[in-house]
């Protein structure tokens, strides 16, 4: 599997001066290109998951999520990887927890780095196959409903403001301006069709 590269990896005299329920921030001493020290900080956290789910009759699932303080969203199934667990395997426990869903096969698909200060590494997943064998089981904080949608109304849906997976939405809107970029992207996607 590709890992993404942190932009900046903490350096080996970096510290830990805080760790939360989410978040550890580290600081190190940086010489600067002009000799002085400065102090740089960076957050650190678990990787996270998006998993593309897509059944065997080429449905994409989508949730429809509620959580406090935030307004309703539209996402993939997905969240961030317990302390010490495989990336493949969080996938595979986000898309039975939030959907029930089981996979035939799960392939990975990419991986992004989305902020320089944060070491927060995201692995995308497409989940093939995927069929219900039980109940959601959701966390405390979670509302969560499915959508099944088919391809034309999926790229609809990536334009959308509600879209909570900016990364999802930036790799397809991308792929629409480049003449036979997203069909390379749903051959991937449905390889039978």
């Amino acid at each position: 599997m590709e890992y993404p590269k942190s932009l900046q990896p903490l350096p080996k005299d970096a510290t830990k001066v805080y760790k939360g329920f989410i978040f550890e921030i580290w600081q190190w001493q940086q010489k600067m290109f002009d000799g002085t020290i400065k102090t740089f900080e960076k957050a650190k956290r678990n990787p996270s998951v998006g998993v593309f789910p897509v059944t065997a009759d080429n449905k994409i699932v989508l949730t429809i999520q509620s959580q406090p303080s935030m307004d309703p969203f539209i996402s993939l199934i997905g969240g961030v990887t317990d302390d010490g667990e495989d990336v493949k395997d969080s996938a595979e426990r986000e898309l039975l927890e939030e959907a029930g869903l089981r996979a035939n096969r799960i392939d990975f698909w990419y991986s992004i780095q989305p902020v320089t200060k944060i070491e927060w590494p995201i692995y995308i997943f497409i989940a093939r196959d995927c069929q219900v064998v039980a109940k959601q089981n959701l966390d405390s904080g979670e509302k969560i409903e499915l959508k099944y949608v088919n391809w034309d109304e999926f790229l609809e849906v990536v334009k959308q403001d509600n879209f909570r997976d900016t990364e999802i939405s930036l790799k397809f809107l991308k792929a629409m301006q480049i003449e036979g970029e997203i069909e390379k992207i749903k051959k991937f996607i449905f390889p039978k069709i």
